[in-house]
């Protein structure tokens, strides 16, 4: 008899989440207010109206359980949603692990990520509120894809700033944009003001996502007509994802397994956060037993090397003051780094939840997490994002743990995107163009100095 070797565990469309779960009202203490940049006091809605509409404001400090989808975003999700869980049963025998791989795959949206996730809905809160442009930063190019996507979806202009290193690594990332009818520029660029101060400080900069934020965020300020928005970090960005775990967790009960260990790739946190939001929620209950584990590089080290603290969230300063892991908003990655997840900080969300012990972080190299994705991609078919091989790589390392202690182990990760526009990235590894890096200690100190003081 035939033995099966992909097995993947499909929904209905009628099974589209209908909600976003919110898990602030379920965590034991509340995460740290914003605060405002000039009077480091808490921020109100209307501080926050100049960038965002205020539906997307209310998301953001809801402690509403669960919040309703509207109709026509559901809709749009259904050209995806539910996007497939699926067993790696290949790549548990190419690793001859007693572990049970699954990996839910948000490679299939239109944009090829997790992103399309809450592109949509913020695309339509915009419309829905007379926004005419939306502004924004992207550094792989995954975000900046999927929100002019949406914004061809409702009508709305879309401008990107797009790290420069990655506007140079990744041509068919900004033509995927262009596309869709965003305009992109390289950051920092002489458009801004922040742009031309770091251009005169640093005129063969490399740029970064703090930048890039300061870009699209000044671009918003200075026009009633343009709104900015977030592709991570932030807890309404954060909320649109959580379709992802609500469906795993009716997937896994099809397979009729439950995972013992999550994981997540991490840069900014969304993805991480969509999957295991839920479950972290349904462990509070008492629910579920998983380990939570976040994965991020060893070149952007911000939950294992950076503070728990205030910061901001780009470099020129504009923006207010979250309380997460950073590694100083004046962080800039190496140039080396291909694997994306560049943000000096992470979600707050995610942070607090780390801070409380109800998640834990590690580490990859790059090089070892392009080995992963090459193995998975020999095993699976399925050539992973860069970001999404770290995930990929720490997989496999709980699968050999389990070989190792000779004990069967249920793995779930999230598969947040393909690689399909990031196989320069694959030629340079596979060359040995491509080398590791850990992120210095005393360039970590110096970035961290310059945090803000808040008593």
């Amino acid at each position: 008899m035939l033995r099966m070797e992909t097995i993947q565990y499909n929904l209905p469309q009628d099974r589209i989440p209908r909600v976003w779960y919110n898990i602030l009202p379920d965590l034991p203490s509340p995460m740290a207010p914003t605060l405002h940049p000039g009077t480091c006091k808490p921020i109100g809605p209307d501080d926050l109206a100049p960038l965002f509409p205020m539906s997307l404001i209310l998301q953001e400090v809801s402690n509403e359980r669960e919040i309703e989808i509207p109709g026509e975003v559901r809709q749009i999700y259904a050209q995806w949603r539910p996007s497939p869980l699926f067993r790696a049963r290949r790549l548990e025998k190419a690793l001859d692990t007693p572990a049970h791989i699954y990996y839910k795959y948000e490679g299939v949206s239109p944009a090829g990520s997790h992103k399309l996730n809450t592109a949509v809905a913020q695309a339509y809160y915009n419309k829905m509120e007379g926004t005419k442009h939306l502004s924004t930063e992207t550094g792989a190019g995954q975000w900046g894809s999927s929100l002019a996507m949406a914004c061809s979806y409702f009508g709305l202009d879309c401008k990107v700033y797009m790290v420069r290193v990655s506007y140079d690594q990744k041509p068919y990332r900004r033509a995927l944009m262009e596309a869709f009818g965003a305009s992109v520029t390289a950051s920092p660029s002489m458009e801004t003001e922040s742009g031309r101060a770091i251009l005169a400080e640093h005129p063969d900069s490399n740029g970064s996502l703090g930048m890039a934020i300061s870009e699209a965020v000044e671009v918003a300020a200075k026009d009633p007509n343009t709104k900015y928005a977030l592709g991570s970090v932030l807890n309404h960005v954060l909320l649109h994802q959580t379709v992802i775990g609500q469906e795993a967790i009716e997937q896994m009960a099809l397979a009729g397994d439950d995972p013992d260990v999550i994981i997540g790739c991490t840069g900014g946190g969304s993805n991480f956060a969509g999957l295991v939001m839920p479950y972290i929620g349904r462990k509070l209950k008492g629910q579920s037993h998983a380990r939570m584990v976040a994965v991020e590089p060893a070149a952007c080290p911000s939950l294992t090397k950076g503070h728990f603290a205030y910061d901001f969230g780009d470099t020129a300063h504009l923006t207010p003051l979250v309380k997460m892991h950073t590694l100083g908003s004046t962080f800039v990655p190496p140039g080396i780094h291909a694997g994306g997840l560049r943000y000096h900080g992470m979600a707050p969300l995610v942070s607090h939840v780390l801070d409380l012990g109800l998640a834990e972080a590690v580490t990859v190299q790059q090089l070892d997490a392009f080995a992963a994705g090459i193995q998975f991609a020999r095993s699976e078919g399925i050539v992973p994002a860069p970001e999404a091989n770290h995930a990929v790589a720490e997989a496999i390392n709980q699968a050999l743990e389990a070989k190792a202690e000779g004990k069967s182990r249920t793995i779930l990760f999230n598969l947040s995107g393909h690689g399909h526009f990031d196989m320069q990235s694959y030629i340079d590894y596979q060359a040995g163009k491509l080398q590791n890096y850990d992120y210095p200690a005393e360039e970590i100190a110096m970035a961290l100095a310059g945090l803000p003081s808040i008593s």
